[in-house]
């Protein structure tokens, strides 16, 4: 019965650690175009500003692509913030801009964002500002 279980043990072994070769796969490589707008700055710190005083934060940007660019979409983070961008079609070689108006009514240091969606990425690009605002003594 030992002579049994021992020849059954080593012919699992054996299954166990026969290989098949198989045909080698391939790695599969995936590319992804570079994106299609060059922001000059994804982030502004503006500073100090005084309380009660709404402060405008422009982005702009370049169309580095072959075709023409539109932006979709802009949603600012909060109420605090309103937006304004180029509402035409950027062309190749061309700018745009996206404008932030961020009303400091609050003192103290704040850092906001703003979510940017365009024909070209298929990604949001989030701008972020940030500062500290000054109150008014």
């Amino acid at each position: 019965m030992k002579i049994l279980k021992i020849s059954m043990l080593a012919l699992t072994l054996g299954l166990m650690s026969f290989t098949v070769i198989s045909k080698e796969e391939t790695p599969t490589v995936k590319t992804t175009e570079a994106g299609s707008i060059a922001w000059k700055s994804e982030t502004i710190d503006v500073g100090q500003i005084p309380q009660g005083t709404p402060k405008l934060i422009e982005f702009q940007f370049k169309n580095t692509s072959s075709k023409a660019v539109i932006i979709t979409n802009v949603k600012p983070a909060c109420g605090c913030t309103a937006a304004d961008y180029t509402k035409e079609s950027i062309a190749p070689g061309k700018t745009g801009y996206v404008k932030a108006t961020y009303n400091a009514a609050a003192a103290g240091s704040f850092t906001k964002t703003v979510t940017v969606t365009t024909s070209a990425d298929v990604n949001p690009k989030v701008l972020t500002f940030k500062g500290n605002v000054v109150a008014k003594l």
